[in-house]
Parts: C-alpha cells; structure tokens; sequence
C-alpha cells in the first residue's frame, strides 16, 4: 500500500514530522517498507531558454543558449520540435542521473557542437509518456529554483507491508485513522454527504447471486465531460505507480487508494439492457480491461447484460464498456463482493489488481454507498453532468459483532499493566464501542474490522496503540533438572536422514507440496480427497501423494541450465488422505546422469557409469539406517510401484507386512509424462512406519562376546523355478538354524538349457559360526541337510548336482 506524505495529510491533522509518521506506522503495526523522497528529481532545476539557433550540421537540432539561474547561461544541443527562445522548462546539469531514461549525463558533443546538459520531457521525468517536446512552463516560473519543488513533485511515497487481516488500512483514510488513535494527530475528514439525483436510475440491476454479491448500488450521471484528470490527482496517482488514463477512471483508481473502496464505471451508452449479477456460464468469454480474453467458469461471478458478460465481479471490468474520452453518460457501480469468492476466482485466471486486492481482504459493507456518494461529487466537480438517484439493491445493512472482552486479559495475554480506562479509550479512538463499565464490557466492532472475532483480538489493539516496545524483555526462566527430550521421535529422524543423504553427496532441496492433478495420478495419487478447493495455481491442483515428482522435476529444471549431474534428497510430508492421520513423514531422494556417490562427470578413462538402482538402493539403506531401522534384518522384494522400472526396482520390507520403502530406476513412461530425460534413480523410506526401539532394561546386561571359534563358509547352488526370487531362498537358508547360520549371500544366478525350460540356478554362500564348540564334519553335514530341506520345503528348490 503506497501513498504520499501530502496524501496523508488531507486526512490528518498532524504537525508531525516524516520521520515521526514513518516510525509510528511501525510501531501500531503498518510496517513501513520503504520510502521514496523523489530524491532522482531534486537536481533538476527550472530554467529559462535564451536563443535558439539551428546547429550547424543537423537541420532538426537546435543549439540553446539556457539561463539555469547561476549567472552564466550554458550552452545545450537539443532536437525537441518545441525549443525556442523564451520557453521555460526543466533542466539537468551535467552529473544529474535522468531516471526516464537510464543516464547520467557528462559533458558531450554532438554533431561536433559541446552540450553541457539538457532539456527534459515529461517521460524523462517520468512524470509522464509525454516525450513529444521538452516540459513547457509558464514564463513566470521562478528560474534557478528546484523544478520538483515548484511542481510539488518532492512529496515523499510511503510503503506500508499490510498483513491480510487489515483490510481497513488499504486507504489511505483508514492509515490516518490509525494514526490519530495512536495520538498523532487528529482525524479531520468528515462522513461523505449525499448527492441528490433526479429520477431513478434507467439501468435496472438484478442480482440472482445474493451469496457472492451481498448488496449494490448503482448511479447514471448524465452530459459528463471526460478527459485528463485535474494534475493534483494524476501526481498522486503517477507517484504511487498508477498511470493516468481519463477522469472517470483516474476518479475510481484515487478512491480505491483513498478510501480503501473499490468502484467501476460502466459506459452507459455501451451497456445493452439491464445489469444482473450471476454466476458465469462453462465456457463463457469476457474481453477484460488488460486486453486479454479470459474464460470463465460457474463457479465465477459476473455482471452482465443483454450483449453478454462486462465485468468480473471484483476484480476487472470488461474492454467493451470501458469509459474513454468519447463517454458522455456513465454508471458508477460500488458493490459488495464475497471475499472467498473473489479470491478463487482471481487466482483461478492469474489476475491480479487493487480491486482484487481489498475485496480478498474484506472491504468496509458501510462504505459502498458513501463511496458512491463520493465518487459521484467527484465526477460532477470534474466533469459536470447531472445524476440520477442512487440504486441500491440487495443490501440489509452492517449487523455489528458484539465482542466480550475481560479487561484484565491485557495484562494476563501481554504483560502490560495498561489501566481500564486507557484501553476502553484506545478501542473507541480506533472506531470500538465498547458497552458497559464493568471489568467485563462488551465491544461493539466496527465495520472496518472484519478480522476481529475475539478477545484476544481486541487485547492486540490495545497493545499495539499502546506500545508494543512497552513490554516488558525477560530471560527464560530456567530449571533445577536437565530437560527431558523435546525433540519428537519423527522430528530426530528427519534431522538424522537429512545428515546421512548429505553425507552421501546430496543436496537437500525444498519442493511445493501441491503438484499438478496428472503427476498425482502417476504416483498413486489423483484421489477426490488430496484436491485442493482452493489452488493458488491450476498446476498446483493436488496434494502430493509422493516427494519423488517435485524432485524429479527439480533434476530436470537444472538439467535444462546445463547441470544435468545432480544428487537431491527431501524430508517432509506425503498426503494419502484429507486427515492428519493419513499424512506421513518420507524420506526421497534421486540422482540423476552420473552423479553417483563416489563421483560423476569425465574422467582420463572413460566417463562414469549413469546411475543406477544399486544407488538409489543404497540410498535409501543409508537413510533407513540412519533413522534406526535393523537394516540386519531388511528384506528386499520385487513388486515396487509403477513408477519404477518393473525390472530395475525393489521393495524395503521389515517381515511380510511391514513395508519400510522402495527404490529404482524410473519407468520411461513415467519419466516421458513428466517431461523429464536422463538416467534417473530414486527412493522412498517411510520414517513414520520404522518400529520404536524397544526400551532398554532397567539393569545392565552382560555384553556378547566374540566367539572363540572360527567361522566356516560353505557354498549351496539351487534349481528352483524362474518366478522363485532369491530372498526368499536366502530366508530359507537362515531359519535352518538362528544360532549358527548368521549370513547368507547370493552370490551367482545362472539360466540355460541345460537346468530345464523355466528352471535357474541360485548360488548362495553360507556363513557358519559356532558358538559353543568346534563343529565336526558330522554336525556340518547335518546342518548342510537342513539347509537344503528347508530350501525344498520352502522355495521347491532341489540341490543342483
């Protein structure tokens, strides 16, 4: 929200200083972000051309001899078509930065003829687009004083930060009022008086949306004379980065910046019929104010007329009715407008104005006929014409919120002893009616105020106007015993998982946790549940049901700018439903080309091999490791999910049922809906679903010792069936006997003719360790038979001889 100091001061009674004003602001809470104080046009200054003579060598540049005020005229080559003797204009000495357009000017020469400075156009200035002639003054400028002084185009800008809850101070009126609460000054603009009309207004208006459209007023003015808007007005427009346009308009822009009150005006000669508020219709076109067509949706509301759609309620109005220099006959339109409403619809078509801006916000339901009233006395004053009574439709008028507020929740909520009659004079100097006279009085809150609901809501105003540097600074208090854990269990694995896929080379990455409605299907989203209502973009229409598309994405994004070697990982959030039950903690990561973990790029040898599913599972082991899971007793299993590659992929399994995560290549059908290329492998762990660790025993136990005796190795090759996986071969081998088989290693996998159709070989490598004694070959062959009954029983695997 920007405004000028001069601005300001309409509203407010005030003697105070700039400075004073500026810290005030962030001290009742309008952040100020910036202040502009026209400090690029304080080197112009005015001056008074002397003679004019054609240059030498260029018939449509003239060499000016310019009085600047200092007693020696100086000497300027300028082309403008308007430099003549006499005229009276802005200057710029060599050294002054020209903000139009993008110099600092030196002494130079042109067609070999010195120019110490120049002449300046409106657009040089940015004051204006004029750049047709240089600034034309009346002869009787003072020459010699400062240009922007003179033209009273020194008032300061003022930026404030508004958070969305204080729709009150998107005008500059609201800000005053403020101000003068906090006892800087006094509020000196008085209510808007009536405008009386004649006769009704012909152009009826119908609302058959009462639920987006709570109320409507409407005004003709007839015979108005449209054109530029008066200069005080277009300054102050122009400095707060408005470009002026006519009258009509200019009037609607200041309003909206003044009072914090959207308008719109209609040309009544352009309006076909009637007026109705409604929902649009599917596929429905409007032709809007920034000449672009947008297409609408039921869920939008319009006004229309017999032609079709003029405006989107709220937020723009349409080319084909806008107001220009021909328009002699206009509609003034101030409505109300639902803010949820107003919002979907404004991200829905990515357009964002100051209309837009308040009405999201929630804008004052008081001030729609007074802003009518306003804008009419402004029209008349400036264009002249004559106005038909207002119209006001639908509207059953402000029912206050009637807030209980215990005076002593002040001192219990912030600490300040502020006493009972201070606060109750804080709420009614910002516009509260407090009732009653008790240590609990109901507040009546004020139109303005949408976003008070509460008693801590009206505490936040008195501490605010009263002083939020008031409060008191205390150290923490601090405890006899040594705190217990705060981390959650969740929060120290997520911490854990980040620092072991750093370690391992990658970097983290933040990614949205709403994805496009297509990329959710593919990653076993694409459920009624995960859409967003209300999506800040039409891409960002689901909650993510995995992180690895968001990654994915990322790889491809710097793929695109030439880094097409990178390691990512993320923890956070995953969504499989609309409850806070069905959210879960995941740890993903990808690597793409061949930034592997031992290094990527190009080598005197050869270049590196491309990733794999060998890294991405050693990722995903890392991370699971990290977080505490018994990585001794993981299981890996085929069946990963369709995003993956069906024969490059694998599944992380803590027994049968519980699934921990999975990994692998990505399936180039996957890769091709995502536009993304390049080898590409990823993981995801569950960190929610590894098991607690059990808790530890209150008395120390005694640690295991080494055995005494020396492992033995023994080989096993198997014929079973093509579709047996070797895991579950693996897991037969070891329930053979928990105490002495402690590891079971595939070590060769081998198909051919020879085995029989649909038959292979598994080799496994057998780790003996015995514990209580040497084992004789007797124990050895007993344990061997085992092993290999418990294979056949099973897996139906026989001993390949």
């Amino acid at each position: 929200m920007k405004f000028t100091f001069s601005w300001l001061k309409e509203h407010l009674e005030t003697d105070a200083t700039l400075d004073e004003i500026v810290e005030r602001l962030t001290a009742i809470g309008l952040e100020v972000e910036s202040v502009d104080d026209k400090a690029a046009l304080k080197p112009f200054v005015i001056a008074k051309v002397l003679t004019a003579e054609k240059h030498p060598d260029a018939d449509k540049l003239r060499v000016l001899s310019v009085d600047t005020g200092s007693g020696t005229p100086v000497q300027v080559v300028c082309g403008a078509p308007n430099a003549r003797a006499g005229l009276v204009g802005a200057f710029a000495a060599p050294g002054t930065y020209v903000p139009g357009i993008d110099v600092t000017l030196s002494v130079g020469k042109i067609r070999g003829v010195e120019s110490h400075g120049m002449m300046c156009s409106e657009r040089e200035l940015q004051l204006s687009d004029e750049h047709d002639g240089i600034i034309d003054l009346p002869p009787d400028a003072p020459v010699g004083t400062s240009y922007a002084s003179w033209a009273e185009l020194d008032d300061p800008v003022v930026e404030i930060n508004l958070t969305p809850n204080r729709p009150d101070a998107t005008g500059v009126y609201g800000i005053a009022r403020d101000l003068a609460a906090s006892g800087l000054g006094t509020l000196k603009t008085g209510p808007v008086a009536a405008v009386a009309g004649k006769g009704e207004t012909p152009v009826k208006l119908t609302i058959e949306a009462p639920d987006l459209c709570p109320g409507f007023a409407l005004r003709l003015v007839r015979g108005v004379k449209n054109g530029p808007s008066p200069k005080w007005m277009q300054k102050r427009l122009i400095a707060i980065g408005l470009r002026p346009i006519n009258t009509l308009v200019d009037i609607t822009n200041y309003i909206t910046f003044d009072r914090g009150r959207p308008l719109h005006v209609f040309d009544a000669k352009k309006v076909a019929g009637n007026l109705v508020v409604r929902r649009a219709q599917a596929g429905e076109k409007v032709l809007a104010l920034d000449g672009r067509e947008y297409e609408l949706t039921p869920e939008m509301c319009v006004i229309s007329d017999d032609k079709g759609v003029e405006s989107i309620a709220g937020i723009m109005g349409g080319e084909l009715s806008g107001c220009d220099e021909n328009t002699t006959d206009v509609l003034i339109e101030s409505a109300l407008w639902d803010a949820l409403n107003v919002a979907r619809t404004g991200r829905a078509l990515g357009i964002i104005t100051d209309a837009r801006y308040r009405f999201e916000r929630g804008a004052d339901p008081e001030y729609m006929v007074p802003g009518l009233e306003l804008a009419t006395r402004l029209i008349l004053d400036l264009c002249g014409g004559e106005p038909t009574e207002a119209q006001v439709v639908g509207y059953a008028g402000h029912k206050p919120k009637i807030v209980p507020f215990p005076l002593s929740e002040v001192k219990r909520l912030t600490g300040l002893d502020v006493p009972k009659d201070e606060s109750l004079s804080i709420l009614t100097r910002l516009g509260f009616k407090p009732i009653g006279n008790g240590d609990v009085v109901d507040v009546e809150v004020p139109s303005w105020r949408p976003d008070v609901d509460g008693k801590a809501d009206l505490v936040e105003e008195v501490m605010r106007i009263h002083g939020v540097d008031e409060i008191e600074s205390r150290p923490l208090s601090s405890h006899d015993a040594v705190n217990g854990k705060i981390l959650t269990t969740l929060q120290i694995r997520s911490r854990f998982a980040r620092r072991a896929l750093a370690v391992r080379g990658m970097l983290e990455a933040v990614t949205w946790s709403f994805i496009p409605a297509k990329h959710a299907e593919l990653f076993g989203g694409g459920q009624a549940a995960l859409k967003l209502a209300n999506p800040i973009a039409a891409d960002m229409s689901d909650m993510r049901p995995s992180l690895l598309p968001g990654l994915i994405a990322a790889a491809q994004r710097n793929a695109d700018r030439g880094m097409g070697d990178v390691a990512l990982f993320e923890v956070s959030g995953t969504y499989e439903g609309d409850t806070p039950e069905k959210q879960r903690r995941v740890a993903a990561g990808i690597r793409r080309g061949t930034a592997k973990l031992e290094g990527s790029g190009r080598y005197w040898n050869g270049n590196a091999a491309p990733v794999g599913v060998y890294d991405a599972k050693a990722d995903a082991i890392a991370a699971l490791e990290a977080c505490g899971a018994p990585v001794d007793r993981l299981q890996i299993e085929a069946a990963a999910p369709g995003w993956y590659h069906p024969g490059r992929s694998g599944v992380i399994k803590l027994g049968p049922k519980v699934v921990l995560g999975h990994f692998g290549e990505f399936h180039p059908k996957v890769l091709e809906a995502l536009d993304a290329s390049g080898p590409l492998a990823g993981f995801e762990v569950f960190v929610d679903a590894i098991p607690e660790a059990k808790a530890k025993p209150t008395r120390t136990k005694p640690k295991l010792e080494l055995s005494a005796f020396q492992a033995v190795k023994r080989d096993f090759a198997f014929v079973v069936e093509k579709a047996v996986e070797a895991g579950s071969l693996v897991k037969a081998a070891l329930a053979a006997d928990r105490k002495l088989v402690t590891d079971v290693n595939v070590f060769d996998i081998f198909e051919g003719a020879a085995l029989g159709e649909g038959k292979k070989s598994i080799a496994i490598e057998v780790t003996i360790q015995p514990v209580e004694k040497t084992l004789t070959e007797e124990d050895f062959e007993a344990l061997a038979g085992r092993i290999v009954e418990n294979v056949k029983k099973q897996t139906g695997g026989a001993l390949r001889g």
